[in-house]
């Protein structure tokens, strides 16, 4: 580990923390096809069968292992929240650049796209675009990446009008440097880390609406996610019977994953931005002034006032 890592730890613990659990996820979710105990489509036993020192976690209403079917809808999850997070910041970034950069009409029309996309209520939209489009795992990733993109442009935005009126842009117009090379060479490279703090938690977002649409019945039914496994265990009846294991490892997976996004997020958020750790309050000592007495004010030369 090198020292930039341990100063960024020490500085930054709740990043620390977040960077540690996702890496653990991530480092599970690729390699479930070696350490599953069972394969994910096995049936290791009977109906909801109580954890075990063979089972840590039991089974599901199928008799599948929880632990295997926990590795594999990593995989699934963390495919979504990457690729729809991915797709989020490709768009938005893009559309964020142009507005903010050349402004004008270019401006007004993609801001306007983009009040529109974010007036429009989410969870209502992506029911009826998963129903028209299919409830394949690739539509599921279109669907979430193409409208979660607006939040994201409108800080890009306010990012690239900000550079737009630094010196060594205006320097490099004036000696006749074109727009697209500007946004490459000048603009972006300065964006690039903010696009990185957004998409850390556009992943999580997405990974929670993905969550959602499979707990919902409309995600892909041949794919296994953490969202697929709780709408099973809801379907299967898992809370009637107390049938804990099938509900709570799901989703307590998700809450960790979220949780380890927004913990990187805030912590580049703070890096990015030094002033989120400082107050704008200083503190201010006050003397009262000792009352003579009749009554008035004495100054510190010893003057009646």
């Amino acid at each position: 580990m090198t020292r930039g890592m341990v100063t960024w730890m020490c500085r930054y613990p709740g990043g620390a923390v977040g960077t540690v659990v996702l890496g653990a996820i991530v480092v599970l979710a690729l390699l479930a096809p070696w350490v599953s105990p069972h394969g994910s489509r096995e049936k290791a036993g009977g109906v909801y069968e109580r954890p075990s020192w063979s089972l840590p976690l039991g089974l599901d209403d199928a008799g599948t292992d929880m632990v295997t079917l926990l590795l594999w809808g990593a995989r699934t999850s963390l495919l979504v929240g990457f690729a729809a997070a991915l797709i989020a910041v490709v768009v938005g970034g893009t559309v964020g650049l142009l507005a903010g950069y050349v402004g004008g009409k270019t401006d007004a029309v993609l801001m306007r796209i983009t009040d529109y996309m974010l007036v429009i209520p989410d969870i209502p939209l992506l029911l009826i675009v998963a129903t028209v489009w299919g409830r394949s795992l690739t539509s599921v990733i279109l669907i979430i990446g193409l409208l979660s993109w607006a939040r994201l442009a409108r800080v890009v935005r306010s990012e690239a009008m900000s550079m737009r009126e630094r010196a060594y842009v205006r320097r490099a117009l004036t000696i006749g440097a074109g727009a697209f090379r500007v946004i490459t060479q000048h603009v972006l490279p300065h964006v690039v880390p903010l696009l990185l703090t957004l998409a850390i938690f556009a992943v999580g977002n997405a990974i929670l609406v993905e969550t959602a649409i499979a707990f919902l019945g409309l995600g892909d039914p041949s794919a296994i996610s953490w969202g697929r496994l709780i709408q099973n265990a809801f379907a299967g009846q898992a809370v009637s019977r107390g049938a804990w294991w099938a509900i709570v490892p799901p989703g307590l997976a998700v809450g960790a994953l979220i949780l380890s996004c927004t913990l990187i997020g805030r912590a580049l958020e703070e890096k990015l931005n030094p002033r989120l750790r400082t107050g704008h309050l200083s503190v201010h000592s006050f003397r009262v002034a000792r009352l003579p007495v009749d009554g008035r004010l004495t100054s510190r030369t010893g003057k009646r006032m």
